[in-house]
């Protein structure tokens, strides 16, 4: 698998028009981590490739600080 590019952007039309698969809420972009970020939710959405992957088990857990930590996949909420 490869790694995901951190320079590509998101296009703020996108932006405005995504939001969270589960609480419909608006997202944010953290450029530095190349990711989407549902404060809401508490879940960061990896961008790979230019691509949102919006899907809650590929998402990240926000700690604390609203920070994603590495590593954990998200799973189903189920």
């Amino acid at each position: 698998m490869t790694e995901p590019r951190r320079s590509a952007t998101i296009d703020g039309k996108l932006l405005d028009l995504l939001v969270c698969p589960l609480t419909k809420g608006p997202l944010s972009h953290d450029s530095e981590k190349n990711e989407l970020v549902s404060k809401m939710a508490r879940l960061a959405y990896p961008i790979r490739d230019g691509i949102p992957i919006m899907l809650p088990s590929e998402a990240r857990p926000l700690d604390e600080d609203g920070a994603a930590p590495g590593g954990k996949a998200r799973g189903d909420r189920r």
